[in-house]
């Protein structure tokens, strides 16, 4: 593949206005790695970090099985090629680069000076590569506080969360959230009304403006800010990659604080992470009977996340240290993501289902076969879809 890319005139002159200052080998095969692998996965985090992304991704291309590190189990190998061989797209790389340097994105690698170092916490997990419009130079500012909550947030929600986070943004403190409507876009806005930097970490690329009603304000916090995402440009924001996302608010953030959250939730998703990794944790509490506080007063009863009520509590978590126990839910993330490949409205071939969801037709094939039992989907005609309110 690297041989191809080196070959397309656009895509070495896209990498090249993209990253002059590296190696164009290294930075053609980590962008292959970030088009080819889905974020978190573990399996690829481990070759690159044992042989470094161009060999790595010789590997990947199935052509030298002698370079595989010593102790690498085979059979997660095996399924790892399964699942990366249908992206293995030397145009995707070339598009991926071409769009990148259109939207004005930064690459990030690990190894460069403005590497955000709190990432490599989640091993083999962390991020190949980060996108980024704005100052990268924020993913490394200090201090940096995630605010997250629900999307559909009350008044009290709202009024809490542009307090805390206009205080503390107007303290130095970095903001650093998802983006999204609520308490999200909330928090944004507070920090961006007192002049405070602010980071929207996205599910999709740094290109696409998703909520669409947030164009105009990640526009503005690209500008003022920095807007990240760790998949390519022109990638498409889908419920797997929310719940990935969340690892990295809850890794770059030297605390998290949940102003607001239902029982399950995307934020309950973010502080399980921000607990694995023994961050600090924060929770404002709520209405004993409001639903939208469910998830706060759960996060301080079963995740020792400790009840936060200002600014100035806030600020404490970081200043203190105290970190929580490590105690969350986790669903089985092969199936979150075939479930969110699926459509109930045509049916699609397995094949076809191991391509958008990133895993292997193995274990797609294995997978559909449960959630047919569960009801969740049904076969017509050699193809799958997903049934009306299954999950």
């Amino acid at each position: 593949m690297i041989g191809q890319l080196q070959e397309d005139a656009r895509a070495v002159e896209a990498a090249a206005r993209t990253r002059p200052d590296r190696d164009l080998e290294e930075v053609l095969a980590t962008v292959a790695w970030n088009v080819i692998a889905e974020p978190g996965d573990g399996v690829a985090g481990a070759l690159i970090g044992e042989l470094g992304a161009v060999e790595a991704l010789r590997i990947a291309g199935g052509r030298d099985g002698r370079l595989l590190p010593p102790g690498t189990r085979v059979r997660a190998l095996e399924e790892a090629l399964a699942r990366w061989r249908p992206r293995v797209s030397a145009q995707a790389v070339a598009d991926a680069l071409i769009g990148a340097a259109n939207a004005g994105a930064a690459l990030l690698m690990p190894g460069d000076g403005l590497w955000p170092t709190a990432v490599d916490d989640l091993g083999v997990h962390a991020p190949v590569a980060l996108w980024v419009r704005g100052d990268p130079v924020l993913l490394s500012a200090e201090p940096r506080v995630a605010i997250v909550g629900a999307r559909a947030s009350s008044p009290y929600g709202d009024l809490l969360a542009a307090e805390f986070a206009g205080d503390l943004a107007a303290g130095g403190a970095v903001i650093v959230s998802g983006g999204a409507y609520g308490i999200d876009g909330v928090a944004h806005r507070a920090a961006l009304g007192v002049g405070g930097p602010t980071i929207a970490l996205l599910a999709g690329g740094v290109d696409r403006a998703y909520p669409l009603g947030h164009e105009g304000l990640l526009r503005e916090i690209a500008a003022k800010g920095a807007v990240v995402s760790e998949v390519p440009c022109g990638t498409a924001p889908t419920k797997w990659r929310f719940l990935s996302r969340n690892r990295l608010i809850a890794a770059i953030g030297d605390a998290t604080v949940v102003v607001e959250a239902g029982w399950r939730s995307g934020s309950i998703n973010t502080a399980g992470h921000a607990a694995a990794l023994g961050r600090p944790l924060g929770a404002v509490p709520g209405p004993v009977g409001s639903a939208s506080s469910a998830g706060c007063h759960r996060l301080m009863r079963e995740y020792d996340a400790r009840c936060v009520t200002t600014a100035g509590e806030i600020r404490e978590l970081w200043e203190s240290g105290v970190a929580t126990s490590e105690r969350s839910e986790i669903a089985d993330p092969d199936r979150t993501r075939l479930l969110d490949a699926l459509s109930t409205r045509s049916a699609l071939p397995a094949q076809e289902l191991a391509r958008r969801s990133g895993l292997s037709p193995e274990r797609v094939g294995s997978l559909l076969g449960l959630l047919e039992l569960d009801g969740v989907v049904v076969r017509a005609n050699g193809a799958w879809r997903r049934t009306p309110g299954g999950e």
